[in-house]
């Protein structure tokens, strides 16, 4: 495994500094300045000796937080670092405004001969049939419903 070595300038110390004092910075950010300042190996350290063992018992991380740190610092930079990184679940919304109001229209109508009442599967095939999308789950439609304060027991 690789080991990194964190060597911060002034300006940096003083600024994970001011993020630890102030408290009104994101935990996150919170919990990377003690590390980076933990970590610190360069000039304007106090702390030459401190173990990455240590550093965990202080702070209640594991060592691979501290890693990871570590190694997302020398890769990415000190700005990097204290940003969260950006959740990799992006993707495109299936459902839009078009499609719920549909969705709606269809609920509101007539259920299908020797039905009662419309239930959400039968929804979610009509919907397909339709072809106003290749697929939705009976979960889309009722979060749909549910965003629209409308009941299939009414």
């Amino acid at each position: 495994m690789i080991r990194y070595t964190i060597k911060l300038s002034a300006a940096e110390v003083a600024e994970l500094q001011t993020i630890i004092k102030k408290g009104s910075h994101s935990a996150h950010s919170f919990r990377v300045a003690h590390i980076l300042l933990s970590c610190d190996k360069g000039e304007f350290s106090d702390n030459k000796g401190i173990t990455n063992e240590s550093i965990c018992k202080v702070l209640k991380i594991g060592a691979r937080t501290i890693d990871r740190v570590k190694k997302r610092f020398v890769e990415e930079g000190f700005e990097e670092v204290l940003e969260r990184r950006p959740s990799g679940q992006l993707y495109q919304k299936k459902v839009d405004g078009d499609l719920e109001a549909k969705i709606v229209a269809l609920c509101c109508s007539e259920p299908p001969a020797g039905f009662s009442k419309w239930s959400l599967r039968m929804l979610s095939n009509k919907v397909v049939e339709l072809q106003y999308v290749d697929y939705i789950s009976h979960v889309s439609v009722s979060n749909v419903l549910k965003k629209t304060n409308l009941s299939l027991g009414k």
